[in-house]
């Protein structure tokens, strides 16, 4: 498996972020090489890609150490999908495996209330997630008898960030992500992973 794909994105994408956190910069030239990682469904380890028959998997796939950006797995197991919520930092979205709906939001009054067109990624489509451009989304996997996987990158560590999620009614419960791994692969050792 050529985990180095993710490698080289993770060294390239350190590179981006060194040269300062400009929002539009870091969205235009990080999403050109998500878009390049997705493009691609042959590097990532099979450890992350197991879905959940309780909820939806995020897998940690890298957090710069100045947890300038964290790079996740999302795994959608058949049927699922995420609650109306909001991220309070930048997010790239990158489609790598069957397809997800994600359908943008705005607060109404303090009420969650769907704004645009749902729109349904493909494997190699991006999305955009920022509160300069958009913050609040609810995704969901498109297929009822498969899993969907995306590979999101933050602006943050994403598992230490406060945030909201939303009901119908406007009502705003507080959370803070958590990971459903215990390990990271393992990009660095090239004796093993060329």
């Amino acid at each position: 498996m050529p985990i180095s794909r993710l490698r080289d994105f993770v060294t390239d994408f350190t590179a981006l972020m060194d040269q300062g956190p400009k929002e539009p910069r870091v969205i235009a030239d990080g999403g050109a090489l998500l878009k390049d990682l997705v493009r691609h469904d042959d590097w990532l380890p099979d450890a992350f890609a197991v879905a959940s028959e309780e909820r939806y998997q995020q897998y940690l796939l890298h957090c710069d150490p100045a947890q300038r950006f964290s790079v996740v797995s999302f795994v959608w197991g058949p049927g699922q999908k995420t609650p109306v919520h909001e991220h309070r930092t930048w997010g790239l979205i990158g489609m790598l495996r069957n397809a997800e709906f994600s359908q943008p939001f705005v607060l109404d009054a303090g009420k969650p209330v769907a704004c645009g067109d749902t729109r349904r990624l493909e494997p190699g489509d991006l999305d955009v997630v920022s509160p300069a451009v958009g913050d609040i989304h609810r995704v969901s996997n498109v297929f009822e008898d498969r899993a969907s996987i995306s590979i999101h990158v933050y602006g943050a560590n994403i598992s230490a960030i406060r945030r909201f999620r939303y009901d119908r009614d406007g009502n705003q419960h507080d959370f803070m992500s958590s990971y459903g791994n215990e390990t990271m692969p393992n990009l660095w050792d090239l004796a093993v992973n060329p």
